[in-house]
């Protein structure tokens, strides 16, 4: 359905060290940096066919969050996911509502936890059990 995502950073390195570390856990490579047409600085992550970015505001303007957005990362076991969580808080990411876990959703049972990157975007890593 996507062909990428992209969130904004006030710290491109910063994001890189924790971008890096936490999309590891799931399998991705380290970040492609490169400029765009107006010089600004971004980083991308390429995995099984979709593109994750991260950029420096094309504005000039300071790196904000979407209130009411989360990027969600599928995990391919419940333990992946307490390793992408406990990657993030490892590297400057903030752990947000409940613990790592499974909850029960109108869509069936998903095992998840959410958290958020150093510049305040709201991930969460997802598995849903068979």
């Amino acid at each position: 359905m996507f062909s990428h995502v992209m969130v904004g950073s006030n710290n491109l390195e910063r994001s890189k060290v924790f971008y890096d570390a936490v999309l590891a856990t799931i399998g991705v490579g380290e970040a492609i940096h490169s400029k765009n047409g107006s010089g600004h600085n971004r980083l991308f992550y390429r995995h099984d066919g979709s593109t994750f970015g991260v950029t420096e505001p094309i504005n000039d303007q300071s790196a904000t969050v979407g209130n009411g957005s989360t990027i969600g990362f599928k995990c391919t076991s419940s333990e992946q996911v307490h390793s992408f969580h406990d990657a993030a808080v490892a590297h400057g990411g903030t752990s947000i509502e409940d613990p790592p876990g499974l909850r029960q959703s109108s869509m069936g049972d998903i095992y998840l936890a959410y958290v958020r990157d150093p510049d305040g975007n709201k991930l969460c890593a997802t598995f849903r059990p068979r």
